[in-house]
C-alpha cells in the first residue's frame, strides 16, 4: 500500500538564523552549517565557523539534534545531506533548511534521507526555485510537497536496498583513493617534494617549459553563442582533479572557434581553473586535468587556462604536480580575492616553480600513472553501473 503525504504533515521544516561572521570564534564552540557545508548526501566541514557557547540560549531554536535533515536553499537548491552526533553541538545558518521527522510512526528517516537524495527531487527542488543569477528555493514549498508514503516494513526494506548499494560504491570510491596515493607515493620517492624541492632538481617557471599559456574568453552574449552541436565549449565545471568532465558539455559553432584561435584546445594540453574556492581538495579553483581528445579540438571559457607544454617535459609529470597537496597550499598562499571567489592570475599560472628532473625520469613516472590509471579506469566503470543501477531503482521507488 502506497500513499503520498506532504514534507510538511510529517516533518518540522526550519529555517536558519543569519549568524554574524564578526562573532565567529576561532577555537570550538557551537558548529555552524552554512549552506557551502550542505553537498549531496554529506556535510562538508573542511573549513568550520564556530560561535560562542554562551550564546546557545540566543540561538536555542535554531540548534540541530542528531540525524537532522539539512537542505540547500540557495544556489545549488536541493541538496540534502544528514548531520550526525559528531558535529554538535550544531546551529543552522540562514538558507539551510532543517527536515526533522516528528511522525515516525509513519516514516522511517533512512528511508526519507534516500528519496530526498535522489535526483528526481533535487530537479524538483529546481524546478520550483526562483532566481535566474541564482536559485532561491522556499521553505513553503518544500512543506507541500508530496512524497510517496509506503508501510514502514517495505520503507525499511527499500532503505536497505540504498544502504547496501552505498556501501559498495563507498568501497569502489575507496580502491580509487588507495590507487590515488600510490601515485602520490611514487611521485614522493622519485621527485621529492614538488615545492620545497628535496632532491635539488633544476628549477624553471612553467612558462619557460610551455609554448603557450593563456585565458579562454567568455564570447560577447554568454550562453547566447551555445548551440545544440559543434565545437565543445569547456567551462570550470568541466575540469576536475585530474579529469575533464564532459557531461555538462555545451557547443559553439566553428567560425566562433575560429575567431577564438588563441584559447583552442588541442590532445595533450592542460587546463586549470581560474576562479571558485580552494577550502577543500574538489574546490574549484586550481583545479587541472589534462585534454585526451586525439581529433576532437575544443575550446574555453574565461574562468579556464591552458598550459601548452613543450616537448622537453611530460604532461602527466607537470599534471602531477599541479595536483598535488604541495601544490594546493601553494595555491592557496599565491591567490587572490575574497573568501568566496579567490583567482589565478595569468602571472601566477607563468610564474608557478617546477622542478625538472630527467625527462627520462618524467617519463618512467608517466607508465606507471598509465599502469595504475588502467586499474582505476575498471573501477570507475563498476562504480559507473553501481550508480546507474541506484538512479533507476530511485526512480522506481521515488518518481
Amino acid at each position: 500500500m502506497i500513499r503520498y503525504m506532504k514534507i510538511g504533515e510529517i516533518c518540522d521544516i526550519l529555517n536558519g538564523y543569519a549568524f554574524k561572521s564578526s562573532r565567529y570564534i576561532n577555537n570550538k564552540g557551537i558548529r555552524v552549517i552554512r549552506i557551502t557545508n550542505v553537498q549531496k548526501g554529506y556535510i562538508e566541514d573542511a573549513e568550520p565557523k564556530f560561535y560562542p557557547e554562551k550564546e546557545m540560549n540566543e540561538i536555542k531554536k535554531f540548534m540541530l539534534e542528531d540525524g537532522d535533515l539539512l537542505i540547500s536553499l540557495t544556489g545549488n537548491v536541493g541538496r540534502v545531506a544528514l548531520i550526525d552526533k559528531s558535529m554538535l553541538p550544531a546551529a543552522l545558518n540562514q538558507r539551510v533548511g532543517c527536515i526533522r521527522v516528528n511522525k515516525k510512526d509513519l516514516i522511517y528517516k533512512p528511508y526519507l534521507y534516500h528519496l530526498l537524495n535522489s535526483d528526481y527531487f533535487e530537479k524538483q527542488c529546481i524546478n520550483s526555485s526562483n532566481g535566474i543569477a541564482q536559485k532561491n528555493m522556499s521553505t513553503e514549498w518544500l512543506k507541500e510537497y508530496h512524497i510517496p508514503v509506503y508501510s514502514m516494513d517495505y520503507q525499511k526494506k527499500i532503505a536497505t536496498i540504498f544502504d547496501k548499494i552505498d556501501i559498495v560504491i563507498k568501497k569502489h570510491y575507496k580502491q580509487i583513493e588507495i590507487l590515488d596515493k600510490i601515485v602520490k607515493s611514487l611521485f614522493i620517492e622519485m621527485f621529492g617534494d614538488p615545492i620545497s624541492n628535496s632532491k635539488k632538481w633544476t628549477i624553471k617557471r612553467l612558462v619557460e617549459l610551455s609554448i603557450l599559456i593563456t585565458n579562454g574568453t567568455t564570447p560577447s552574449g554568454g550562453s547566447e553563442n551555445y548551440i545544440d552541436s559543434g565545437v565543445v565549449f569547456l567551462r570550470s565545471q568541466n575540469v576536475w582533479k585530474n579529469r575533464i568532465d564532459l557531461e555538462d558539455t555545451v557547443y559553439i559553432s566553428s567560425s566562433l572557434h575560429k575567431i577564438m584561435n588563441k584559447s583552442r584546445v588541442i590532445y595533450n594540453d592542460i587546463l586549470i581553473t581560474k576562479t571558485g574556492r580552494i577550502n577543500t581538495e574538489n574546490s574549484s579553483l586550481g583545479r587541472a586535468a589534462i585534454y585526451k581528445e586525439k581529433n576532437k579540438e575544443a575550446n574555453i571559457n574565461g574562468h579556464v587556462y591552458l598550459i601548452r607544454l613543450k616537448d622537453t617535459v611530460n604532461p602527466e609529470y607537470i599534471l602531477s604536480i599541479l595536483t598535488g597537496e604541495a601544490y594546493r597550499e601553494y595555491i592557496r598562499r599565491v591567490c587572490v580575492g575574497g573568501i568566496d571567489k579567490r583567482q589565478i592570475n595569468l602571472n601566477h599560472v607563468e610564474d608557478f616553480p617546477i622542478i625538472v628532473p630527467p625527462l627520462d625520469l618524467q617519463n618512467r613516472f608517466a607508465e606507471y600513472v598509465s599502469s595504475i590509471d588502467k586499474s582505476k579506469l575498471a573501477v570507475k566503470k563498476s562504480l559507473e553501473e553501481l550508480e546507474i543501477l541506484k538512479k533507476s531503482l530511485m526512480q522506481k521507488y521515488f518518481a
